[in-house]
């Protein structure tokens, strides 16, 4: 069994900043592979799935991103999952935006959602590293992560959590290598129709922070809203 853990700030005034990019990759996975709805505990909110051979879980901790590791720490406890097979969906200053990359074990480098993470389960998982580019002074970095994607930045959004999602099963069975090859080299993302036939029902839109519902009952991911926002105006 494997968990995948999205980091973000829960609440909708937060769905689409860059600081929660770690969710929006999840948000995508689960979509992409047809997981089961999104439940409330831990915390957090999970849903299941089959990846490859590997179950699979995801998590989203509705705590804030600085206490991550509190709901972290609670699901990998019931479930039993070692922090070996624990992998972590997770914003990066130091990456140029739209590049991936992946760790196992080390630092946090300051990143609060992941030293919370360190204190709950230590330093060995992996982490898979998504690049946002830097604002150029540190002063300016609580506000940047803050700050909404741009119309200009949707396009590398969309593709690099597109790929992140249909590379996401090696990850699953523990080959990073092939995952960063299919992410390096792999297709661009699906169309928004085809995007639309994945997406999912649910029945209680309350529970679920970082998904809305349309007119025609289906969920919507936090990429799929971003993309609405800018093709209205």
């Amino acid at each position: 069994m494997q968990l995948f853990v999205g980091l973000g700030n829960p609440g909708q005034q937060y769905q689409m900043n860059r600081h929660n990019i770690g969710f929006m990759a999840v948000d995508e996975i689960s979509i992409a592979n047809s997981f089961s709805p999104w439940r409330s505990k831990f915390q957090g909110l999970f849903c299941e799935g089959q990846l490859g051979t590997q179950k699979v879980i995801v998590l989203k901790p509705s705590t804030f991103m600085n206490l991550s590791g509190q709901s972290v720490g609670e699901i990998a406890r019931f479930y039993k999952v070692n922090s070996q097979s624990i992998t972590v969906f997770h914003d990066e200053l130091d990456l140029a935006p739209g590049k991936c990359r992946f760790k196992s074990g080390g630092g946090h480098a300051g990143h609060n959602g992941l030293k919370s993470i360190h204190s709950h389960i230590g330093q060995d998982y992996k982490r898979i590293r998504l690049g946002i580019g830097h604002p150029g002074h540190k002063d300016l970095v609580s506000k940047y992560v803050l700050e909404n994607f741009s119309k200009k930045e949707q396009e590398w959004l969309e593709k690099i959590l597109g790929k992140v999602a249909a590379a996401a099963d090696h990850l699953a069975n523990d080959d990073p290598d092939k995952f960063l090859n299919q992410i390096s080299l792999g297709p661009k993302n699906e169309n928004k129709k085809d995007r639309k036939s994945k997406e999912l029902k649910v029945t209680t839109p309350s529970e679920e922070p970082n998904f809305q519902i349309d007119g025609n009952g289906t969920q919507k991911s936090s990429l799929q809203k971003l993309i609405d926002k800018f093709s209205r105006k």
